[in-house]
């Protein structure tokens, strides 16, 4: 895994949030087809830039663009 890999998986996340909305970790994995861990690399990576909200629900982990 490298930055180019983390950056590509961040760039499908935000194409899955900006045409649903808010999304738990397991929506985003259904949307993306990524692993629950690649999930939390490209959250990571677009919460450093600023681009995501988080949201701690009872059973998952909720992400909005902001």
């Amino acid at each position: 895994m490298n930055v180019e890999t983390i950056g590509n998986w961040a760039g499908l996340v935000w194409v899955a949030l900006n045409e649903q909305g808010k999304l738990g970790v397991k929506a985003l994995k259904k949307a993306t087809k990524l692993k629950e861990k690649e999930i939390y690399a490209a959250i990571g990576w677009l919460a450093r830039e600023g681009k995501v909200s988080l949201e701690d629900g009872e059973s998952d982990v909720f992400v909005t663009l902001v």
